[in-house]
């Protein structure tokens, strides 16, 4: 082997009678004698495109040569599609996607999931759990080959099928990469790769995670920064990926990682002695290539700090990500629900929750993701309803206080934080139509169960079960969303924020947004603000009897404004407003108004709209 000028090991194996001198998936190792002790080791090649387990013989992966005759190779059929202007986020595992106790396959997802997500309207699907990780039950969070897509799921090329089948929807696709820590195997890792801890990590303690029990990336050495731009470029040109949700970036920004540390907002924390610069220099190294390289590449911080510029460009000062995630917005729901009663839910602080952001950085809004469903938590449903949920969402049976509650709460909490929370929105696999209890991975303190490592879509295929209203719910706010965009409009206008009457009211994209939180108090000709004069009409109604609704609104009257200044607002209407509810209502003139312009809008929807206003 010879070593080249960056440090790297490499040999070059000449063909064999114009064959490879390693057939296709054929198993291999590095074997090696290393400097420290002069002892042999044996190691899986770092950049191994293809890992696999077989529990019979060894718990350890085996390196896979795969490298499949040319006519043999999956060839995409699809380019990709252009970057959305607003991102609707479909967060999924792959493994867990079958009602069935099993590990799922990427053919599986391809094609029973897929076209769910296309069916609700989402626009963006976000892939966990991809890289290969030994440990299944550490939700692809412990990765031990970066550049081998998971064996446990299928072939590299279903892989690759999935993807392409998705951008053929017009469905762009994000992996979830983590490139803020590693695992520590050694037998099938990159940790002691040579025999010391400092080959692709710090030294000693500085290169361990205690909190997460893995191996810390060492960003100021040339090659780890090759390794990691590589590994990104790699599963963009190789697999057609349209971008990433980088995980743990806060451990990446600061030399403590987030441990034991509260963020307040002083900029003394973003700017002094804890901020890892190398770790910076990483991230803004990483989004300048991808953006450079793939214009349309999408990229999505996870980062509890809130670092100010992390979402603007280099160019500006700024770090370089397109969305961070508004992390705060699942935690208030899950503390309010577990700490409070309804009636004492602030709607100052849920406003001010959803709206805490900075200008011109883009974030990605969710009333619960992976992390509110794994064990020791549980869904927002399972909250709200608890055991009910295993006795009373039957249609054939009465629809109790418990579940009334649930699937009305449920409904006006993802449709405020798709209103007003950012200028993305994501969900979690399975939430979409209230999935029961949590996850929890197959490992020892379960006896090795599936039972809550899989979603039950049978649940929202049954009709005679309340949780396809939810399901149906969902789509509506989507497709409505990609109808009038309001993800990628100017932020809202809160007009109205009434402790006593629990409402909430806001204008965004030229639609009104309004809500009551009540969980008794129902208002007629309740007097809201509206900046736009005009005739309203109802787009969105939490409370219509297609998506588990009492049907107490007549959706197909119309509302006029009067010219009169209230809550700051040049006009008002009046409507009637039911308790545990939400209605949005668009004026058609101002719809007609940006079609003339062709503002969004094509000619179709033009006589559309003219056969609706007339």
């Amino acid at each position: 082997m010879a070593k080249d000028s960056f440090g790297v090991w490499e040999i070059v194996l000449p063909a064999v009678n114009g064959q490879p001198a390693i057939p296709h998936d054929s198993k291999l190792k590095i074997s090696m004698v290393v400097p420290n002790d002069h002892a042999r080791q044996e190691r899986v090649p770092a950049w191994i495109k293809r890992v696999t387990q077989d529990l019979e013989f060894s718990p350890y992966y085996d390196a896979r040569f795969w490298n499949p005759p040319q006519d043999q190779r999956y060839v995409f059929k699809h380019p990709r599609p252009p970057k959305p202007a607003s991102a609707r986020i479909y967060e999924a595992h792959v493994g867990i996607s079958s009602p069935e106790p099993k590990v799922a396959t990427y053919k599986e997802f391809t094609y029973n999931v897929l076209p769910r997500i296309r069916n609700l309207g989402y626009n963006v699907v976000q892939l966990m759990a991809v890289m290969e990780h030994a440990y299944y039950a550490s939700f692809g969070y412990q990765i031990n080959s970066f550049f081998a897509a998971s064996s446990r799921y299928g072939l590299p090329d279903d892989l690759k099928e999935l993807i392409d089948t998705a951008h053929g929807m017009g469905i762009v696709v994000l992996l979830d990469v983590v490139h803020s820590h590693a695992s520590k195997n050694v037998e099938d890792g990159i940790n002691r790769f040579d025999n010391t801890d400092h080959l692709y990590f710090h030294e000693g303690p500085k290169g361990y995670h205690e909190s997460w029990d893995s191996r810390l990336f060492n960003y100021g050495s040339h090659e780890v920064l090759r390794f990691l731009l590589s590994n990104l470029r790699f599963w963009m040109e190789e697999y057609k990926f349209d971008g990433f949700r980088f995980d743990g970036v806060t451990s990446i920004l600061y030399t403590h990682h987030g441990i034991g540390t509260g963020f307040s907002g002083g900029y003394h924390e973003y700017f002094g002695p804890g901020v890892d610069e190398e770790g910076v220099v990483y991230l803004m190294l990483a989004n300048e290539m991808l953006h450079n390289l793939y214009p349309a590449c999408i990229t999505i911080a996870e980062d509890v700090s809130g670092m100010p510029a992390l979402c603007l460009a280099l160019s500006l000062g700024g770090i370089g990500f397109d969305y961070r995630l508004a992390m705060a917005i699942p935690d208030l729901y899950i503390k309010w629900l577990k700490e409070k009663e309804d009636i004492d839910w602030d709607m100052g602080n849920l406003a001010f929750t959803l709206t805490n952001r900075r200008h011109g950085e883009k974030t990605i809004a969710y009333a619960e993701s992976h992390d509110q469903a794994l064990v020791g938590d549980k869904s927002l449903l399972m909250w709200l309803c608890d055991k009910e949920l295993y006795t009373n969402m039957s249609t054939l049976s009465a629809l109790t206080p418990v579940i009334e509650r649930g699937l009305s709460l449920h409904k006006l909490i993802r449709l405020v934080t798709h209103g007003l929370g950012g200028e993305g929105y994501l969900n979690f696999e399975g939430n979409e139509f209230g999935h029961p209890e949590w996850l929890d991975f197959p490992r020892v303190g379960n006896n090795n169960s599936f039972h809550y490592a899989r979603r039950q879509f049978n649940l929202v295929d049954d009709h005679l079960l309340r949780y396809r209203f939810l399901n149906d719910f969902d789509a509506k706010m989507q497709w409505t969303e990609a109808r009038y965009g309001w993800l990628h409009s100017a932020q809202a206008y809160i007009s109205l924020k009434h402790e006593g009457d629990k409402v909430i009211v806001f204008e965004r994209a030229g639609l009104l947004w309004i809500f009551n939180f009540h969980p008794n108090s129902s208002y007629s000709d309740y007097r809201v603000g509206v900046e736009h004069e005009g005739t309203y009409k109802i787009v969105i109604n939490t409370d219509s009897p297609a998506f588990g609704g009492q049907g107490r609104i007549d959706e197909g009257t119309r509302f006029f404004t009067t010219d009169f200044a209230w809550n700051g607002r040049k006009n008002f209407l009046q409507v009637y407003i039911p308790c545990r509810t939400a209605i949005v209502r668009i004026s058609p003139s101002l719809i007609y108004a940006a079609v003339k312009q062709g503002v969004g809008a094509d000619s179709s929807q033009v006589l559309a709209l003219e056969n609706t206003i007339g």
